[in-house]
């Protein structure tokens, strides 16, 4: 299959997707789009590599979401050494759902122990940081607790502002953006500011459905809409971004095509 987009998170394991991976993957195939099926639990995470196993465009993470912290597991240790598996995660805090200070501190230990996973398998780290409201505080400690290790990280559905993104850029760290590009100005400011070697595009299917999908359950080829959104946004030709933004994604990821 020749690829044309990458879809660097996304959900296959995860419903209604879960019910129609086969139709899912075909519509996929079809459009020439691959994508990384991000890990939430333990569970979601053996479905991830079962698919990247037997799917040779698709390719999987190991991981327990910052909302799932009670979940975590040391078998992920062993999951994460499947050749498959591309990145730890998705991990990170999230101040959004739950401020409470034993939330806070079971989530950060959680989140060390994803980048000891990180730093085991010499793997990337996907990052769920979402912050209080009115606030970059997810972000900051994040970034405080990253700048202590060798890890290097994409930050997944990122939200945050341009001190923000500097921050991220100084620690070697990328960004992705999703749907909502294509119908919100609020990402414009930042995603102008950024690099494009910096950048890369997701959907986090089966939310957020770009435009002209909005209201549909959104699916890993409708990432071709975030391309051209970026493209939009940036002034610049869709075909210049669409290859930068898929050899970010396969240098990042080290993704064998």
């Amino acid at each position: 299959m020749q690829i044309r987009y990458i879809d660097i998170h996304s959900h296959l394991n995860l419903s209604p997707l879960l019910e129609t991976q086969s139709e899912v993957i075909e519509r996929m195939k079809e459009k020439g789009v691959a994508t990384i099926t991000v890990g939430t639990e333990l569970a979601t995470t053996r479905e991830a590599i079962r698919l990247a196993e037997q799917n040779d465009f698709l390719y999987a993470t190991v991981g327990i979401h910052p909302n799932h912290e009670e979940s975590w597991s040391d078998e992920l240790e062993e999951l994460a050494k499947n050749p498959k598996v591309v990145a730890i995660g998705e991990t990170g805090l999230d101040y959004f759902r739950n401020e409470s200070e034993e939330s806070k501190v079971r989530q950060k230990e959680i989140f060390l122990k994803h980048i000891e996973l990180a730093e085991k398998g010499g793997k990337r780290l996907i990052i769920h940081s979402r912050p209080s409201k009115g606030s970059m505080d997810a972000y900051e400690e994040v970034l405080n607790i990253l700048g202590g290790v060798g890890v290097r990280a994409n930050f997944h559905f990122f939200v945050g502002n341009v001190d923000v993104a500097k921050r991220a850029l100084e620690g070697g760290h990328t960004m992705s953006f999703d749907g909502p590009v294509t119908f919100s100005g609020d990402y414009d400011e930042v995603i102008r500011f950024l690099p494009l070697e910096s950048i890369m595009a997701e959907t986090d299917a089966p939310y957020a459905a770009p435009v002209p999908y909005r209201g549909k359950t959104c699916e890993p080829w409708m990432v071709e809409e975030v391309y051209k959104a970026i493209a939009r946004i940036k002034g610049l030709d869709e075909e210049e971004v669409r290859n930068v933004l898929i050899e970010n994604s396969k240098r990042f990821f080290t993704l064998d095509f």
